[in-house]
């Protein structure tokens, strides 16, 4: 069966987006240290991306307009906006749950939640994201969009691996 990867980064504090919903902060500590990035290893290991409305919106008209980042992906945005579907990306206002609970059934990689703060909340409220990749960037926010929100149910995680790059930690767990 599939796995649902919450593949994503966060401030120290708990923030994946600063008040104003900018992602501009996502850097190490030193602009010109390098990073070993985690990012092409994960790619490989997934076939299906999915994500809110507004993470598409920013990744089409401000992170990288002009050119879809995740071609070769089978791309679900989750949205209530009439858009045209192409062939990599659908356009579906169906419940995310249904839709992660189906798609871990078809044959294929593992299936990646992209974003947002919404989508993800509502995935872990119904144990359904089997690994959570963040990296944690060394910023303090203070406020913002908050990745964690009170959740109904304690959620026990196992440590699958810790690394650190440029003061970044990325940390994997499992769900137990």
């Amino acid at each position: 069966m599939r796995k649902a990867v919450l593949y994503i980064a966060m401030s120290l504090d708990g923030y994946i987006a600063d008040q104003n919903g900018r992602v501009d902060w996502l850097a190490g500590q030193d602009s010109a240290g390098e990073r070993d990035d985690s990012y092409a290893q994960f790619a490989q290991t997934v076939d299906t991306v999915i994500m809110g409305w507004r993470t598409y919106h920013q990744i089409v008209t401000e992170l990288s307009p002009g050119r879809w980042v995740y071609d070769g992906m089978q791309c679900y945005v989750i949205t209530h906006h009439k858009e045209p579907s192409t062939q990599q990306i659908a356009f579906v206002s169906t419940d995310p749950c249904s839709l992660i609970q189906s798609l871990k059934h078809d044959a294929g990689k593992n299936i990646w939640i992209c974003g947002g703060a919404m989508l993800a909340q509502q995935l872990m409220q119904k144990n359904l994201i089997d690994i959570y990749h963040i990296s944690v960037i060394p910023t303090i926010l203070g406020a913002g969009t908050r990745l964690f929100a009170s959740m109904e149910q304690e959620m026990p995680l196992r440590l699958l691996q810790v690394k650190d790059s440029n003061g970044i930690v990325e940390v994997v767990y499992q769900k137990r």
